[in-house]
């Protein structure tokens, strides 16, 4: 008996006149592995909320069937979801900031899922706790089981999130995107506990966008464009020998040493890849726009940053990359301003930026924009995502005309400054692949990749200057 049966699935939102699944039909047998793959938006995260409750209030959910366990899912009451979640179903999602209470200690928050459904006695929760973040590899369990959510780097968090998820030893494991924060290390060991589960007979059921990923774990494929399966199959076949053209732009996006230097998911008919030449970038070497000098820092007695040093210079990229943990977010924000170094200092184009105070950086403030990991978490959820992509250009719509028209085309301003912001912002939308009505939603009615998209504008609505990029692709 299949685990998960479901027979053209639809799930709609009728109050924003979306409907998000259309037909979808999958089944999940014990101790398979399924990947769905696709594109932000694609329907993915959706299809794997439903089958747990997690559609959310207003959601329109109908299906030929849809058996969960063996037992008829459209029938489930709140009280009946809330018994399958955690004991027969582990959920894994993608924002971990979020996901985890930002009130409870990390070893609390996997100890009530040992307590909600009675897996170990009282006294031996926070032991347990302890074992499972050290399955999942968090280094010092001990130390992350008394800290909270925020205390944590974004592979961590992730890391904990999972721990929680396989608490109560559930039959099936739904995971959305559960590598996208870690490191490559870190990546293998949770592939590797992911399918010592799978070889004992847990389900899994992954969301990702990584294809090397689907291709080290997944049994079967299923490839979701606009709410529609459009192929699925056995993984070596369907990403070897993809029938669809969707399959196959997918495949074309992956990055390798080939495609270095040229623009990624473009093909012709037949499905060939055409590798389109970027234009090339001057570095100019002159003087760097941003400096950074012996940095260190520390949270407590935990040293994190350690004598770090580099330059950055007009039109060059500086990647840092490393384990999850290993200081690459304190560092932006030091960077930022955001942290005060407790040595070392920031230059910005030549003149100091850390070691000031703030409103000595208000000035220079548009001239460093962030992208942040978690997206939900550090959009404000008041705004919509046309108010945070304008709010960089608000200060544009004043002083030199040379300074606007070089930054955002020619032509005077002062007419209609909210006209011209509504413009800039649907262009801004339209180069990470959002449609301008997504200007009118709040972050939480995206996508995860859809929101990390909507961070990637900011970075570019004012003057070019300096921007912090904390994994921008990670969602997509």
């Amino acid at each position: 008996m299949s685990l998960i049966d479901i027979e053209d699935l639809r799930v709609g939102f009728p109050g924003a006149g979306v409907e998000a699944v259309r037909g979808v039909s999958l089944s999940i047998e014990a101790g398979e592995c399924v990947a769905i793959v696709g594109e932000s938006g694609s329907g993915k995260s959706v299809t794997a909320r439903t089958l747990v409750g997690l559609t959310g209030p207003g959601a329109s959910v109908t299906a030929s069937r849809f058996t969960v366990d063996g037992r008829d899912a459209l029938g489930f009451g709140a009280r009946d979801w809330r018994r399958l979640r955690g004991r027969f179903a582990g959920l894994v999602l993608q924002d971990a900031l979020t996901s985890l209470d930002p009130l409870r200690t990390v070893g609390d928050e996997i100890a009530e899922v040992l307590a909600t459904h009675d897996v170990v006695p009282r006294a031996a929760r926070r032991e347990r706790a302890i074992e499972l973040l050290d399955a999942v590899g968090v280094p010092e369990p001990e130390v992350r089981a008394r800290q909270y959510a925020h205390q944590l780097s974004g592979g961590l968090r992730q890391r904990a999130l999972i721990a929680s998820a396989i608490a109560a030893d559930p039959p099936l494991i739904i995971a959305d995107e559960p590598t996208t924060a870690l490191d490559v290390t870190v990546q293998a060991q949770i592939l590797r506990l992911l399918a010592a589960r799978k070889a004992t007979g847990t389900a899994l059921l992954m969301i990702s966008h990584d294809l090397a990923v689907v291709s080290a774990i997944a049994d079967r494929v299923v490839v979701m464009k606009d709410g529609v399966i459009v192929e699925e199959g056995e993984t070596g076949r369907v990403l070897a020998r993809p029938r669809h053209d969707y399959t196959r732009l997918l495949l074309a996006a992956v990055p390798s040493a080939i495609s270095r230097g040229t623009r990624l998911s473009a093909i012709a008919a037949g499905g060939v890849a055409l590798r389109t030449p970027l234009p090339e970038r001057t570095v100019d070497h002159a003087a760097p726009i941003l400096k950074a000098s012996g940095l260190s820092a520390a949270y407590g007695s935990r040293t994190v940053v350690d004598d770090v040093s580099f330059e950055v210079f007009p039109g060059e990229t500086l990647g840092i990359v490393g384990e999850s943990g290993s200081g690459k977010t304190t560092v932006a924000r030091l960077v930022l301003g955001l942290l005060e170094p407790a040595s070392g200092e920031v230059l910005l184009g030549g003149e100091p930026w850390s070691g000031i105070p703030e409103r000595g950086r208000r000035t220079r403030r548009s001239r460093i924009q962030v992208i942040s990991q978690n997206p939900l978490g550090s959009f404000d959820p008041r705004y919509t995502v046309g108010r945070l992509v304008a709010e960089p250009l608000r200060g544009a719509s004043s002083g030199s005309g040379s300074h606007r028209g070089a930054s955002f085309g020619s032509g005077s301003r002062r007419g209609a400054p909210a006209s011209w912001r509504k413009d800039r912002v649907a262009e801004l939308l339209d180069r990470v692949g959002l449609p301008a009505d997504v200007a009118g939603h709040h972050p939480r009615r995206l996508s995860g990749g859809q929101r990390q998209r909507g961070g990637l504008p900011r970075g570019r609505a004012t003057p070019p200057g300096q921007g912090v990029r904390g994994e921008p692709v990670n969602a997509r």
